[in-house]
């Protein structure tokens, strides 16, 4: 029954919807802070870099929120064309769907059939500044502010009762349900936003890494006379020498050395040697003062174990009977934890102490060894020989410089007129010579392969030759065989027998007058140290191998031999190899036997 002409009530009613009219005091019921839309963690996802939230509270751009254990009272609000009536507080709050990201527009359903636009513009323009409303026929619209936070001051009107003026007709009132909606245009915006966020979290990544990335190490300039003057002065400077070695080093990688700069350079790596008397004596201070350290530190550890033995002897005395008696069985206990963690904290130390003095003692033992007079002797001795191997040096030095000057008087004297051949044609002369030394050497290793084609080609015409005779000698051999096989069944089992033993000595006979025929002299060296390897394999196999088990012996020292090589060298000698069949059938095998010594005892 308030008046809306009542500034109070007015007021309130401002108030409750989290706005403060101009000349009317009061407190917002809903802050800005309430209102701050929840950070999208699918930035890291869209973008590749998760960047700072900048609505978190505490970074300077948001208050903190109000603390959550105070309740939020609705009021009545009052309009100049209606009246919203707060839902019971008893009742849960109305649900909402999840929010989308970056949503400025809300749905407003429940509106009273008679509300029209400019009615919901008065309710919902003191949220914030709305930029659009598209109401429908069916009592719902929807409403799309300016600022995201808005869209919660919104959601706050969400269950009240709204009337058109002192009406109880039901189209003139209905209860708002306001929820978010998602639009595109509020996506594409949050999206836009998100990017800008990206690039400058990557800017601020880059200027990071730029500020925290090392310096670039300073360019090296280019060789010139006046360069390398500066060089050589920097150079005998012992402060600037690190850098100027570095210079140098670059120079000669870059291959400025040439017949006229290779006098500076000479004078400059001389330089660069002077250095290493002066880098052996800072290891010799360096060396010292890290005796002296040895030595303090031994002091002082000789010094704790002093401490720990009279710490030791005051827990050794306590538990002697005369005092031991007097302390209750609790400080017994925690005397004896203390003298045994005492005792091991000693012996530690101890050990400690007694591996630096071992250590000491080899290196005193060392140094008795050179002690000796003749030790002195030789230390004078080494130290005339290093004066002299240093004088040799300058005067090394010497003539090395007196040299170059000639040689650059000599490159005067050429560039003046006399006429002298140009390094290029020294180049071309000796590209010329190399050349033809190739040349020859190609030749000579294209005659070498010739006649090792050669070799080859009339060893292949005997082997070929040799396959011919024993094939036929095979056919006549199953001939032979053949009737020797009728015969045994004509005349029966033991004649077949005498028959068989009588054709393989035929056969073998046979074979060694081949063989005999077919062996020659040995040809090359080669061929020699195949026969003295295969007959010492062979000998180490009494029951002899095959010829593959001997190929696969003899391709581990020579790749290139085969197996057919192993076997006609092995028939051009029977009287050094022999050739034997085990097996009957199907496991019929062929082997090779040693039998030099064989043929010495028969002659």
């Amino acid at each position: 029954n308030m008046s809306v002409t009542d500034p109070t009530a007015w007021a309130t009613a401002m108030n409750n919807l989290g706005m403060v009219p101009v000349g009317l005091a009061g407190q917002q019921l809903v802050t800005d802070s309430i209102c701050v839309p929840g950070f999208d963690p699918s930035l890291s996802m869209m973008t590749g870099i998760t960047p700072i939230n900048p609505m978190i509270p505490g970074m300077g751009l948001v208050p903190p929120p109000p603390p959550t254990d105070v309740p939020v009272v609705k009021e009545i609000i009052h309009c100049k064309s209606c009246t919203l009536f707060p839902p019971n507080p008893n009742l849960p709050p109305p649900s909402t769907r999840e929010r989308p990201p970056g949503c400025k527009t809300v749905f407003v359903g429940g509106l009273p059939e008679n509300a029209t636009e400019e009615i919901i513009q008065e309710v919902f323009e003191q949220c914030g500044d709305i930029t659009a409303i598209r109401k429908s026929k069916k009592n719902f619209c929807h409403i799309r502010f300016a600022e995201e936070f808005m869209v919660d001051k919104a959601i706050y009107l969400s269950g009240y009762r709204m009337r058109l003026g002192s009406s109880t007709d039901k189209k003139d009132s209905g209860r708002l349900h306001v929820d978010f909606a998602q639009a595109r245009d509020d996506f594409y915006e949050w999206e836009c936003k998100q990017r800008m966020l990206a690039r400058e979290e990557r800017h601020r990544r880059k200027m990071e890494e730029d500020r925290l990335r090392p310096p670039s190490p300073p360019a090296i300039m280019h060789y010139s006379e006046h360069e390398a003057t500066l060089l050589a002065e920097k150079l005998k400077d012992d402060s600037k020498f690190s850098e100027a070695i570095t210079v140098l080093l670059t120079w000669i990688e870059r291959g400025e050395v040439n017949r006229r700069s290779a006098n500076q350079f000479y004078s400059m790596v001389q330089s660069a040697n002077s250095h290493v008397r002066r880098l052996m004596n800072e290891k010799a201070t360096h060396e010292q003062e890290m005796e002296q350290a040895k030595e303090s530190f031994k002091n002082a550890l000789t010094g704790i174990l002093t401490q720990f033995e009279q710490i030791v002897a005051v827990f050794n005395a306590s538990t002697r009977q005369k005092a031991w008696d007097h302390f209750s069985k609790a400080q017994r206990k925690n005397i004896d934890i203390w003298r045994k963690h005492s005792e091991e904290l000693r012996n530690a130390h101890s050990e400690q102490l007694m591996g630096i003095r071992r250590e000491e003692e080899m290196e005193m033992s060392d140094d008795d060894s050179g002690d000796n007079p003749s030790k002195k002797l030789r230390v004078d001795e080494s130290a005339l020989t290093a004066q002299a191997y240093a004088l040799k040096e300058e005067n090394d030095s010497l003539r090395w410089q007196l040299d170059a000057y000639r040689n650059e008087v000599e490159l005067l004297k050429q560039e003046k007129g006399q006429l002298f051949r140009t390094e290029e044609s020294l180049t071309k002369d000796q590209q010329l010579k190399f050349l033809q030394q190739t040349m020859q050497g190609m030749q000579q290793q294209l005659l070498s392969i010739q006649e090792e084609l050669n070799n080859k080609k009339s060893e292949l015409e005997q082997a070929k030759e040799e396959q011919t005779h024993t094939q036929a000698r095979l056919k006549v051999l199953q001939e032979q065989l053949k009737s020797a096989k009728e015969l045994a069944e004509i005349n029966g089992h033991d004649e077949s027998q005498e028959i068989n033993v009588l054709t393989v000595a035929l056969v073998n006979q046979e074979r060694e007058k081949n063989s005999e025929k077919r062996s020659q002299g040995l040809k090359s060296e080669k061929e020699a140290l195949l026969i003295g390897i295969i007959s010492t394999f062979l000998h180490v196999h009494p029951f002899g191998a095959n010829i593959e088990y001997l190929w696969s012996y003899m391709q581990q020292l020579d790749s290139r031999i085969s197996a057919n090589e192993i076997e006609m060298l092995l028939m051009r000698l029977p009287r050094m190899f022999k050739q034997e069949f085990t097996g009957v059938g199907a496991t019929l095998e062929k082997r090779w036997k040693f039998c030099a010594f064989e043929g010495i005892k028969t002659t």
